[in-house]
């Protein structure tokens, strides 16, 4: 993997359309767009000044090979697309690409994330704390950090701009934002998921505890699955040798930057502080071993 850090692109040949907090979107025509992943990493929805180095190719990576694997489950934005060389003329937005770039149908999202927990951690273990329910779903008394939940849970959020916090919301909610029909879609399919790559997970030696999809719909009313699928920013993965229920286990994804942040009594509003030079090591190989485990 090229140690080389991306912040931001620069893709002269393409139309800029916009920048998420790790993603930069560029126009190819009316149907495609280059998604490029970059190593800008988020935590509490605020940008943080510092890249992970690779993390974009990480990200890329393992997304890819998760929407081969699921076509069956749900359609995705990949389906028919060109290849990267077709749409990229130029050396430098190339070099910038490589290994770090989709080519992905051109859809509106849902204004709608969709959250899966398997198991009680974040925020819904705070909330169980609180009320003895996440998003509004009454659980059993008794519960401990971390444990597996009798079922899993479909809990959406809203949709934050950058600097923003998503909110949890019920699913009457999320019926009402996107429509009835169009929720129960976004729901069943968003546990099948799930579901499926738990089980993958599991047999490379990872918990999937959580993880948030973005879907939209196309020109045909079908759902389709955009943005990531499954990677260690949009997951908690825990490695199942360390796992007990009544701590919060280890894990190959941000959660190590989020703990970091924590200690710090950060406000959680930007600026976001600077990470010193260890932590974003120990970032970096968080993220390559979550790949060289699901992937490899």
């Amino acid at each position: 993997m090229n140690d080389t850090s991306l912040y931001q692109s620069s893709i002269d040949s393409l139309e800029l359309i916009g920048r998420g907090k790790v993603r930069d979107l560029y126009a190819i025509d009316d149907d495609w767009l280059l998604i490029v992943a970059t190593d800008r990493l988020s935590a509490f929805d605020v940008v943080l000044p510092d890249p992970i180095p690779g993390k974009g190719a990480v990200l890329t990576g393992i997304s890819e090979y998760w929407f081969r694997r699921t076509t069956t489950i749900s359609r995705n934005h990949r389906t028919g697309a060109p290849a990267l060389e077709a749409v990229l003329s130029d050396p430098a937005g190339r070099a910038q690409a490589a290994g770090r770039a989709m080519v992905v149908r051109r859809l509106q999202p849902l204004p709608i994330e969709a959250i899966v927990r398997g198991y009680l951690i974040g925020s819904g273990w705070r909330e169980y704390r609180a009320s003895g329910s996440v998003c509004g779903i009454a659980l059993p008394d008794g519960l401990r950090e971390a444990e597996r939940l009798p079922e899993q849970l479909f809990t959406p959020s809203t949709k934050a701009e950058a600097g923003e916090h998503d909110e949890n919301i019920d699913f009457d909610t999320a019926c009402r934002l996107v429509g009835a029909d169009v929720a129960r879609r976004v729901r069943t399919a968003s546990l099948d998921l799930y579901r499926f790559a738990a089980e993958h997970a599991r047999t490379r030696g990872i918990i999937i505890a959580d993880t948030k999809f973005e879907f939209a719909l196309d020109a045909d009313g079908e759902l389709v699955l955009i943005d990531e699928a499954l990677t260690p920013d949009s997951s908690r993965f825990w490695p199942a040798d360390e796992y007990a229920p009544g701590m919060s286990p280890p894990s190959f994804d941000k959660q190590f930057v989020r703990d970091y942040l924590d200690a710090l009594g950060w406000d959680k509003r930007p600026p976001a502080p600077s990470l010193p030079p260890d932590v974003i090591r120990r970032t970096t190989e968080k993220y390559r071993e979550a790949e060289r485990r699901l992937v490899a």
